[in-house]
């Protein structure tokens, strides 16, 4: 991606076209990079990373997920990140929200130039040209109902990110987003199992100990979680801490 061809444009400016053959080489590893990450956090850091690698002029890259109007930065590479996604949660205003809350379908975003004035999100623009953002484009990887989450790609000059550039970006988000998911799902069935192993370990133990049957320990976990406002695998998890020998 970082090899390409300049070709002449607008007042021109010097703009790099996309080496598609190469690109795609690169995407092909990617997506097997992915796949063999181990965990959900593993996996957000390398698609940050990657985008900053693999996109031409990106500076800083990372990917925001916001909860009921809650932002949270899950995987950051590069400076400006973190204080961009806390500026967007805190504010309430910014081009993530709005990429969420568009009804067209287009799920990307573009900020040619952020030392010009940004009528949409007068507060964040003015902080992100104290950050030295110049410009920014990003690509939402999923949509939830009230939560959302997005590949945002920063440079710090202007007019950083053209067509082709945005289309890399949208295909390197596509791969993202089936790897997320996918590591996602592994991780909650992988949750899952632990938590009902854990739950299996707690009844076996109450089972040999006080002479219950399935039925009644199981009953007794829930209740234990019921009375005291904690999750059963929390319970279970505590039963066998208290009973190491057993479990």
């Amino acid at each position: 991606m970082r090899r390409g061809v300049p070709w002449a444009g607008p007042a021109s400016k010097a703009v790099v076209a996309v080496d598609w053959q190469r690109y795609a080489e690169q995407m092909a590893q990617l997506a097997r990079d992915l796949v063999g990450q181990d965990s959900v956090q593993a996996t957000l850091d390398a698609i940050a990373s990657s985008a900053v690698k693999l996109i031409e002029g990106c500076d800083a890259a990372g990917i925001l997920t916001v909860s009921k109007g809650r932002a949270v930065t899950l995987a950051v590479c590069g400076d400006m990140v973190a204080e961009s996604d806390r500026l967007q949660g805190e504010l309430g205003e910014g081009p993530c929200f709005d990429a969420a809350r568009r009804v067209d379908g287009e799920r990307l975003f573009r900020i040619a130039d952020m030392t010009r004035p940004q009528p949409s999100w007068p507060r964040y623009s003015k902080a992100a040209r104290a950050l030295g953002i110049g410009s920014m484009t990003g690509v939402l990887l999923y949509t939830e109902e009230e939560n959302f989450g997005a590949l945002n790609l920063y440079s710090r000059r202007p007019g950083a990110f053209g067509a082709d550039i945005e289309a890399a970006g949208w295909l390197l988000a596509s791969h993202a987003a089936v790897a997320l998911a996918t590591a996602r799902t592994v991780d909650q069935l992988e949750h899952a199992l632990d938590t009902r192993h854990a739950i299996g370990e707690a009844m076996g133990i109450l089972m040999e100990r006080h002479r219950m049957s399935e039925d009644d320990a199981f009953g007794v976990l829930r209740r234990i979680s019921q009375d005291h406002n904690l999750k059963l695998r929390d319970v279970a998890r505590q039963v066998r801490a208290d009973h190491p020998g057993q479990a």
